[in-house]
């Protein structure tokens, strides 16, 4: 399949002003200690105006590449070594079918609008993750650190204004492929620990960070390290930017807003209960009470244990040597049709539907022909990067529609063509981010948060 390319625009340097004005640290920084890069923790004095300080999104990773072909783009008339086992149903949308394990699903799909055309170039897991989420090929095949940072470190840094006491990205793990890279590790999201349906699940984590509180409530630490910038920064009289930049660590770190937000005794049994004492289900409920609370990204790895009838890894890559890929999905897809609607009713009824957008991928596809190479012979996929579907809910966009559409057999996009950037681009665009805006990468480059990809405009 052709793959369009896109010319890179590099509109020019910033201005010394704008490069070194001093903004905020994200609690990432403070989890991990200390190691910034002033040139990485520089931003906007007075932030950007056109930002949306309500919009928030909800990530959940199917890390490995979830099969689209299983869930969201079935090809029932497709070759058997092509369709798979199980059928598509009918949902209140006419015209929009999904997997027959995701009845629930079916019943609201007014409430959700899926892309089955988005593309990338990348087939490798760390490459295709941070392809997908970046924007930007990255030069290693599987790089462990995303080359390029991803959305949610963008966010990070471009909303850093916005609050004080809570951390404005939270992540259950980190991403293979994913990360702050040039923007440092002040804009990592904040990593928690546990299992949020766990009984003994709290936010002692937090406490794990004491030792880089004292660090921060030491002002002569701070200074020592940012020794080497320090005559610049009095020369321009912003020594008091420390100070705030001190203070602003440390009201995250001690916030009882924080400390709520993860207490999970605070939702009654019957709302836990509703969204399935799962590890998905806990991980979504807690993920809703921190966009409630003020967090702007959520990422969740969408880790799964399977049976070992089902197979030998915890995530999404279903080769036929990790995986029966039909018995995988049967176990995973109920919990997901339990989990996910609670969500999905749960934003609408408290009135955060139009707020917080709720997204369900992985970095690529999987191969639309059936794979056999273990030697049980028992039925895989591989990765597949020239198709995939994206399954989106709420953030204020138009539901109720499947946009795109891929050949007969799952190969490739036929109606609507979408690079991933466009995805990016839409989500960008609800958070008032421009794209246009640069960055200057580890050699003093300017690279703009995208190069290419507009909003999907059926959902804008």
């Amino acid at each position: 399949m052709h793959i369009p390319h896109f010319p890179l625009a590099c509109p020019g340097p910033l201005d010394r002003r704008s490069f070194l004005t001093l903004g905020g640290l994200g609690l990432g920084a403070l989890t991990s200690g200390l190691s910034p890069n002033l040139t990485r923790l520089l931003a906007s004095e007075s932030g950007n105006p056109g930002l949306d300080r309500d919009f928030s999104v909800i990530l959940l990773w199917a890390n490995g590449g979830p099969s689209h072909l299983e869930t969201f783009d079935l090809k029932p008339d497709a070759p058997a070594e092509y369709r798979g086992e199980f059928k598509p149903i009918p949902t209140n949308v006419p015209g929009l079918d999904i997997c027959e394990l995701l009845p629930n699903l079916a019943k609201m799909a007014d409430k959700f609008s899926i892309v089955r055309s988005l593309h990338h170039n990348r087939n490798e897991h760390s490459g295709g993750t941070n392809r997908f989420l970046s924007g930007y090929t990255p030069t290693a095949a599987n790089p462990a650190d995303g080359e390029y940072p991803e959305i949610a470190s963008v966010v990070s840094d471009k909303l850093q204004h916005t609050a004080r006491d809570i951390p404005l990205v939270v992540a259950n793990t980190k991403f293979y492929g994913g990360g702050p890279a040039y923007l440092g590790a002040a804009n990592s999201p904040f990593m928690f620990r546990g299992d949020p349906n766990s009984p003994n699940f709290n936010v002692g984590d937090l406490t794990v960070t004491q030792a880089a509180l004292q660090e921060l409530e030491t002002r002569q630490h701070l200074l020592r390290t940012f020794d080497r910038f320090r005559r610049e920064v009095d020369r321009r009289g912003t020594m008091s930017a420390l100070d705030e930049f001190n203070q602003r660590a440390v009201a995250m770190l001690t916030s009882p807003r924080t400390a709520k937000a993860f207490d999970m005794s605070q939702e009654p049994d019957t709302v836990r209960d509703r969204y399935g004492r799962t590890s998905w289900g806990q991980g979504l409920l807690l993920a809703r009470r921190l966009v409630e609370s003020g967090v702007r990204f959520v990422q969740l790895q969408a880790s799964f244990k399977l049976s070992k009838a089902a197979g030998r890894v915890s995530n999404w890559d279903d080769h036929s040597v990790n995986t029966h890929t039909f018995r995988a999905y049967r176990e995973r897809l109920p919990v997901f049709d339990v989990a996910v609607p609670a969500l999905i009713e749960d934003l609408h009824a408290r009135g955060l539907d139009k707020k917080v957008l709720f997204i369900f991928c992985g970095e690529f596809g999987r191969t639309p022909q059936v794979r056999h190479q273990d030697k049980s012979k028992r039925p895989g996929r591989d990765h597949w990067s020239r198709a995939m579907s994206i399954f989106l809910a709420g953030g204020g966009l138009n539901m109720g529609q499947v946009i795109g559409a891929t050949n007969a057999r799952g190969e490739h996009p036929v109606e609507r063509a979408m690079d991933s950037n466009c995805l990016l681009a839409t989500i960008y665009r609800r958070f008032g981010i421009d794209t246009s805006q640069h960055y200057l990468d580890n050699s003093g480059r300017p690279v703009p948060i995208l190069t290419d990809g507009g909003p999907i405009t059926e959902l804008i």
